[in-house]
């Protein structure tokens, strides 16, 4: 078998490492890009690189709903159920009306009610608090490129 001397599989590793690094290192430094990669991530069933990119898309754009139903998506895919709750509820608080992430959360809130453990009784008896059911349907995460849902997902959810 030949082998390639060291130097030469030093340069070749290098390379490729950069290569994807320059390929996408400008084209991800606005949320939009930021979340249209991470939902070709989601697609091809990268939940945790789907993650990343919607959690640096929060970064570069606070407050989004379109960001924070993605990021549900992508909680709910990866098992971090509390998470997902907390990043639903946050986007039904900017746009409650949306149809999308109201669907994305009713599908989530039907799971999680029947995955999540019995919270136990209250000390004083009183039962617990139960905020996932008060919350109304979900919304669906939509694409950077063109502002419609993507109708794709492994997940409960849509991403886009």
């Amino acid at each position: 078998m030949c082998k390639a001397p060291p130097a030469i599989s030093s340069l070749l590793l290098s390379a490729a490492l950069l290569l994807p690094a320059a390929a996408f290192g400008a084209a991800t430094d606005s949320a939009d890009a930021q979340i249209d990669f991470g939902v070709d991530m989601a697609r091809r069933g990268l939940w945790n690189e789907a993650l990343f990119r919607f959690q640096a898309a929060e970064q570069l754009e606070p407050g989004s709903f379109r960001v924070l139903n993605n990021l549900a998506v992508a909680y709910e895919a990866t098992g971090q159920f509390e998470q997902a709750l907390d990043a639903y509820q946050r986007a039904l608080r900017m746009e409650p009306s949306n149809k999308e992430l109201r669907r994305n959360y009713s599908r989530f809130i039907e799971f999680y009610q029947s995955f999540k453990p019995e919270a136990a009784p209250a000390e004083d008896g009183a039962a617990p608090a139960d905020t996932a059911a008060t919350a109304e349907a979900p919304p669906e995460p939509e694409s950077a490129a063109d502002g419609r849902p993507d109708s794709g997902g492994e997940a409960g959810g849509e991403t886009g």
